[in-house]
């Protein structure tokens, strides 16, 4: 028998490694039981299916509705209505979970319907509008399909830090000399923001960061445009960059291309630090030049691997 087409949606994700660096990236719609639709990066979704029987355990986290077992594995179910500020949460709850997997921990998503897969330019991916963009907001981007139908990009960051709680830094030692480096970080996810300038503050470095890759890419230019006015090296202004992989209106693969392929950033490395963490996705990175690729979130990796590269600056 034929498997219905929302489980055969995700077959070829493998295919979709071709998009590196073509600036697009592909939407999973879906829908949790209001008009409104929602979108998540088909990079983050392992597979669709029927919701099983669903576990009911004492002191689960708020959102959480409970946990199934899917090939062996115990997995958290987690209502995503709950956090994207819809009146009735119950109507998400459905027979279609998104078995998700984000900085290497795997978590199920209870939506209402699965639709379709769609192919975007991340240029007409765009910051949420202000009363979306506030701190308590899953949302972290909006684009518009067919003309006028609106659909909210979600930020699982932001899902699991309010189902988790915020991801504690361990003791991270100083880079000797590090108030000399500055860390240039992109990253349109608060929760992400605040996670890495943590980082860097124990590292005892200097931050400059953007929220998106466009917005980067204009300030990088600025930057090197001043040091050719100053004849100063252009480390001297940024010493690293930090970039997120998704990213509204330019994504971190084509912020990655652009930088390696402009002389005056040849002595400044690039670190992709992305919630998409499978072999695919560093793939991805690497095929764009990335100098290293770290799984978020992990303080104690990302912490060192920025090291290396700050004490050589730093020296």
């Amino acid at each position: 028998m034929d498997k219905p087409d929302h489980m055969n949606i995700l077959d070829s994700v493998d295919a979709r490694t071709r998009l590196a660096g073509s600036n697009k990236m592909e939407i999973l719609l879906f829908s949790l039981g209001s008009r409104e639709t929602f979108g998540i990066n088909v990079f983050k979704v392992r597979e669709v299916t029927k919701t099983p029987k669903i576990t009911r355990t004492p002191n689960m986290p708020h959102g959480v509705e409970g946990v199934i077992s899917l090939r062996g594995n115990i997995i958290p179910v987690v209502n995503l209505a709950l956090f994207a500020g819809l009146s009735d949460a119950s109507a998400s709850s459905g027979e279609t979970m998104m078995i998700t997997e984000y900085s290497r921990h795997t978590q199920a998503f209870l939506v209402h319907e699965v639709e379709h897969i769609i192919r975007v330019d991340w240029d007409q991916v765009k910051p949420p509008e202000t009363r979306l963009s506030s701190a308590d907001s899953p949302i972290t981007a909006i684009t518009r399909i067919d003309g006028s139908r609106l659909v909210s990009i979600l930020d699982v960051e932001h899902v699991l830090a309010q189902v988790y709680g915020d991801t504690l830094v361990p003791e991270i030692a100083p880079v000797d000399n590090a108030h000399e480096a500055t860390v240039f970080f992109v990253d349109d996810s608060l929760v992400a923001r605040r996670e890495i300038n943590n980082v860097l503050d124990k590292l005892g470095v200097k931050s400059l960061h953007a929220t998106n890759g466009r917005e980067a890419w204009d300030r990088l230019q600025a930057m090197a445009a001043r040091a050719d006015l100053d004849g100063s090296p252009l480390s001297a202004q940024v010493a690293l960059v930090l970039a997120d992989a998704e990213m509204p209106e330019m994504d971190g693969y084509v912020l990655t291309k652009l930088i390696k392929a402009d002389a005056r950033f040849a002595s400044i490395p690039v670190v992709m630090h992305s919630s998409l963490s499978s072999t695919a996705s560093r793939a991805m990175g690497q095929s764009v030049g990335v100098d290293a690729y770290v799984a978020k979130f992990d303080a104690s990796v990302l912490a060192e691997t920025l090291r290396p590269m700050l004490a050589s600056v730093a020296a």
